[in-house]
């Protein structure tokens, strides 16, 4: 007799219920539409599982030899795009060995052997979440190496370095750049440490007890590439933290990506015009012939909403969990994965911009020369050559600034005479400091905008990023 999908789902819950669910309970209790996604690691796992149950004695090679190849055909026919998902069977897991049963029959009904779908979800997902670090970790390299092209580019380039979005002092375009490649790098060390932290195998723990059959876990953990299996079989099945800290890395990431995406809106401007972003990043208006938005950028700076939603509604979901597992953690999956998806996209998109962008050279050397950039050079320069208190220095500097700026000149525009009329010991040496170019070559202090400095981080970022 062929089974409807109800009986079928009656069969995979055994005994216990007398009839099927409601509709409505079928559909709210239904993962499948999301945990498909689970797919190839929910069959490495059984595969992982079925030859370990043979290495044990608790099946026989030829179960799991039928087994294996069975789920091979499973997975071929997932990839192939002719597995008929069903709702009825409500997750994953439950569909692959549904498929199973059909294909190699009694055999099927032995994979299940001493797990669970709690400890058979904990490594999927932790499969899974392992595998989008290590494609976070890819798409890092790629940004920063682009990242690393521009800071080489214009290692010696000047422009204006802001504070409150106000000219601060003058740097250098490479170091500009090389602040991203910082930060980037600390994004993809937080990725590292949390795949290394994930990469223990719940496998085995079962339902949260663990089982009485003699299992290997160590042998499960080893052939999916675990470094060993978890310790605890409650903590096994019930915690996310590996999710949780993808998540937030993500975060993290994303908020990196967001104030970069900000100064390329700021920056393409008509009233900035620092850089020029390419036609392939870039979108017109359908009213103003004239308009090049920076539509990519934007859409990148609103990401980390979607990635940060994401990490707020897992901890909201787990906040409140007692041991062990819960319905609730289905919800885990959906967040997790819009978020992988979402950090992947925005990951190449901004690699594809910071690659293709061009910066104007003349308008930031322009720009970094006006709003009294070398004022700061002025006081070092009274601090050093005139042997003043920093404080003293500060006050005699902004006097000189109000000066320059009511006769709407810069600092170097004003005459020797009008300097000493401020403070007498003022010389011509003064004027050594005051030129943008001048001032990014003194920041010779390691981690400063000098030219020379930036080539050296440079040098240090191509050979570790090789």
């Amino acid at each position: 007799m062929t089974n409807s999908p109800t009986t079928a789902a009656n069969q995979m819950w055994g005994g216990r219920f007398a009839s099927g669910p409601d509709a409505i309970m079928t559909a709210i209790n239904a993962s499948i539409g999301f945990d498909q996604r689970l797919y190839a690691q929910d069959i490495a796992g059984s595969r992982a599982h079925a030859a370990m149950l043979a290495a044990t004695g608790i099946l026989t090679s030829s179960d799991a030899e039928a087994i294996g190849e069975g789920l091979l055909t499973v997975l071929s026919e997932i990839e192939a795009g002719n597995f008929t998902f069903s709702t009825a069977l409500e997750d994953i897991h439950m569909n692959v060995e549904s498929r199973l049963k059909d294909l190699i029959g009694a055999p099927a009904g032995r994979l299940h052997t001493a797990r669970s779908r709690n400890d058979q979800v904990a490594v999927d997902f932790r499969l899974w979440v392992r595998d989008q670090c290590d494609a976070a970790i890819q798409g890092l390299n790629a940004l920063m190496k682009a990242f690393l092209a521009q800071a080489e580019a214009g290692a010696d380039w000047v422009m204006p370095g802001f504070t409150h979005l106000q000219t601060a002092q003058p740097v250098t375009w490479g170091h500009h750049m090389l602040a991203y490649v910082e930060m980037l790098a600390r994004d993809k060390s937080r990725f590292e440490d949390a795949r290394k932290r994930m990469n223990e195998c719940p496998l085995g723990a079962a339902a949260l007890a663990g089982t009485s059959f003699p299992i290997d876990r160590h042998m499960t953990a080893k052939a999916l590439g675990f470094d060993r299996p978890t310790a605890n079989s409650l903590d096994s099945v019930s915690d996310r933290d590996f999710a949780l800290e993808f998540l937030s890395a993500s975060s993290i990431c994303a908020m990196h990506l967001s104030r970069f995406a900000e100064e390329l809106v700021i920056w393409s401007s008509a009233q900035f015009r620092f850089v020029k972003l390419s036609d392939k990043w870039t979108t017109g208006s359908s009213i103003m012939p004239q308009k090049k938005n920076p539509d990519a950028a934007e859409l990148l700076r609103a990401k980390l909403g979607r990635i940060l939603g994401a990490t707020v509604a897992l901890f909201t979901i787990m906040k409140g969990l007692a041991l062990t597992y819960s319905k609730d953690m289905q919800e885990d999956k959906e967040q997790v994965f819009d978020a992988a998806d979402t950090l992947m996209l925005a990951l190449a998109a901004m690699t594809g911009m910071v690659g293709d962008m061009t910066a104007n050279r003349d308008v930031l050397a322009t720009s970094a020369a006006s709003g009294f950039s070398t004022a700061t050079d002025l006081a070092d320069w009274l601090v050093r050559a005139l042997n003043l208190p920093f404080r003293e220095a500060h006050h005699i500097t902004g006097t000189l600034v109000a000066l320059a700026e009511s006769k709407a000149c810069d600092l170097a525009d004003l005459s020797i005479t009008e300097m000493k009329a401020v403070h007498d010991g003022i010389t011509q040496e003064v004027y050594s400091v005051l030129g943008v170019e001048n001032s990014v070559r003194s920041r010779m202090s390691y981690g400063g905008t000098s030219p020379i400095r930036v080539a050296e981080q440079v040098a240090r970022w191509k050979t570790q990023l090789a």
